[in-house]
Parts: C-alpha cells; sequence; structure tokens
C-alpha cells in the first residue's frame, strides 16, 4: 500500500479537564503524560496531536485514548487526513506560523 496524503491520518486530541481538587490535577497530569508518552504532541493547551501512517495505526491510538479517559471531564478526538491537516494556518498574533515537517517516515527495504 502506497503512502498518500489521503490515508495518512492525524489525530487531535481536545479535552476540558477539571481541576479544582488535588485528585482532579492529578488525573489531568497522569492523561496528559500518558498522551505524551502515546507520540501525541501538544499543539496548544488542552490540544495534543499524532501523526498516524495509516488509518489503522490511527484506530489502535483512539483505543489507547479511549482507555486513558479520565473520570470526569470532557474529551473529544478528531481525526484528519493528512491533505487536510496540510491546511491549517497557524497564527501567532498577526504573524503566520510556518508549518512543522511533516515526522520522518521509517522505510524499510
Amino acid at each position: 500500500m502506497e503512502l498518500n496524503a489521503y490515508r495518512i491520518m492525524w489525530l487531535f486530541v481536545f479535552f476540558d479537564l477539571p481541576t479544582e481538587t488535588k485528585k482532579n490535577r492529578r488525573d489531568a497530569s497522569i492523561f496528559r503524560n500518558a498522551l505524551l508518552k502515546d507520540g501525541f504532541s501538544m499543539m496548544q493547551f488542552s490540544v495534543y496531536i499524532r501523526h498516524c501512517a495509516s488509518g489503522e495505526s490511527a484506530d489502535v491510538h483512539e483505543a489507547r485514548v479511549r482507555r486513558l479517559l479520565p473520570e470526569y471531564g470532557k474529551v473529544s478526538v478528531l481525526r484528519i487526513t493528512d491533505k487536510q491537516f496540510g491546511n491549517i494556518m497557524n497564527f501567532w498574533g498577526r504573524a503566520p506560523v510556518p508549518k512543522e515537517p511533516p515526522p520522518m517516515q521509517l522505510e524499510l527495504f
């Protein structure tokens, strides 16, 4: 199967977790650290992204996010293609921010 911009996926995890109690803050921290350990990167506060080489890989990471869900709070997962991700415009103030290069793919011959 050939890799192309319509098969490569990006996973977005958006969350709003309570932080009123010490246990809530601990649960939120555990969730964020587990996302990082699973290869997600912080795009913004409470928005994490992960590059997946295929839909099957995205399925695996979506299932992991489900297993990591904290007891309270709101978590959303969005899956988009690499082609759609390429249309994102990022701004810091009024100046556009250059897009990060896509992760390097491991090729075995």
